[in-house]
């Protein structure tokens, strides 16, 4: 595992920084500390540009290499999960409720980490686009970076990004062309109706019943319209009605999450949906309404992104550094919005802990400090590669 000597030697200084993000989590677009932390740091590295408050409080610092050409982005998120944290670490969260239980802390640290490297050694040319990125468990950061402007102010011929997985081999990069992660959706469903009493469910109509055979009746959607090499997701995590337990309610509310990766399979889950649910309501003769907000497209790596990607990732980790995922993920990561609008590649990187890790979003999780040197080394060098690559920074 090579490490870059300069990043190893401020292990430390890194260790440091996370654990103090860590105690501090702030969520959705309210990470001003974290911002304000992370914008001082790169002001202190000797960042060439910094600029705060970008799609609301994103950071974005520029550092330039030792002659003109092109630019290439990194990218970390920085916001915390609504969660309450159970890890019991000296550096727990000091804010009941909030917690980095995704990693965001590491993937911040790993950035400034990388940030400080580059700004010690400009061995490239063109100039390096730290992109520090709020709201992304909410799905919406890089639309709001990108519509301030974020690539009219900063043209980027490449973005790169990486994310923590625990249960795969620590310090083990996961790859691939195409897609990573999926497109995701926000589904509500209500259902209403005339309720009435519990033991004379004949005189009124039954929301109940109709959600009950609405949750089964959407898997039938996945299973029976979707062709069978295709992959989607519909699953209902949240069923509300305001009744008691001898009260037929008037009102049911399903809340659920939809996940694809082909745009034509997105629109075909909307309107199936749709259909299914106008028709479960009817039968049991309820009036239905429904949301299908899209919250971010497919995470897709552009071919030659992942080829630089790739390279770089063996100069630091060696052959065995690299590992093809086998298949793309049904979790979302709004990054997709920056990779629709830049080629670019976002990876895997192995957290370690086997299959009975703690998973990301657990109130125990904890990211792994021995990844930050080398999340950073890597990321250092798939900025350097993409300018100064193979082919000159021009692909």
């Amino acid at each position: 595992m090579a490490v870059l000597p300069e990043i190893a030697a401020g292990a430390a200084d890194m260790v440091a920084w996370r654990h103090r993000l860590h105690a501090a989590p702030e969520i959705g677009f309210e990470v001003h500390e974290t911002a304000r932390f992370v914008a001082g740091c790169l002001r202190s590295f000797g960042c060439d540009r910094v600029e705060t408050g970008i799609g609301g409080s994103g950071v974005v610092g520029v550092v330039q290499g030792r002659a003109d050409g092109p630019a290439v982005g990194l990218r970390a998120d920085m916001d915390a999960l609504p969660i309450h944290e159970d890890t019991g670490l000296a550096y727990g969260s000091r804010h009941a409720g909030r917690m980095h239980a995704c990693g965001h802390d590491g993937h911040t640290t790993i950035l400034l980490g990388a940030a400080r490297y580059l700004c010690a050694t400009r061995r490239f040319r063109g100039s390096v686009v730290l992109i520090f990125q709020p709201a992304e468990e909410i799905g919406r950061g890089a639309a709001a970076m990108l519509g301030d402007a974020l690539l009219e102010r900063f043209p980027l011929r490449r973005v790169f990004g990486l994310h923590n997985w625990p249960g795969l081999s620590e310090g083990v990069v996961f790859c691939r062309e195409g897609p990573v992660m999926a497109a995701v959706a926000d589904l509500t469903i209500g259902l209403a109706g005339h309720g009435g009493h519990g033991g004379m469910p004949h005189i009124a109509s039954d929301q109940i019943l109709a959600a009950a055979h609405l949750v089964v009746a959407l898997q039938g959607i996945v299973a029976r319209n979707l062709p069978a090499v295709e992959a989607g997701v519909v699953s209902i995590g949240h069923v509300e009605d305001t009744g008691a337990w001898n009260v037929l309610p008037s009102e049911v509310c399903l809340r659920g999450t939809v996940r694809w990766f082909a745009p034509e399979i997105g629109d075909l889950l909307e309107r199936r949906i749709g259909e299914v649910a106008q028709a479960v309501a009817g039968a049991w003769n309820c009036r239905c309404s429904m949301e299908f907000c899209r919250v971010t497209p497919a995470v897709m790596n552009h071919p030659a992104a992942t080829l630089e990607a790739e390279a770089a990732t063996r100069e630091v980790l060696g052959d065995a550094g690299l590992v093809l995922l086998p298949a793309p993920l049904m979790a979302g990561d709004d990054v997709g919005a920056l990779l629709a609008a830049v080629p670019g590649c976002y990876l895997m990187l192995g957290a370690g802990g086997g299959p009975g890790a703690m998973p990301l979003h657990h109130p125990r999780y904890d990211f792994n400090d021995g990844l930050l040197p080398v999340g950073a080394s890597l990321m250092a060098r798939l900025a350097e590669r993409g300018l100064d690559g193979a082919d000159g920074g021009n692909a």
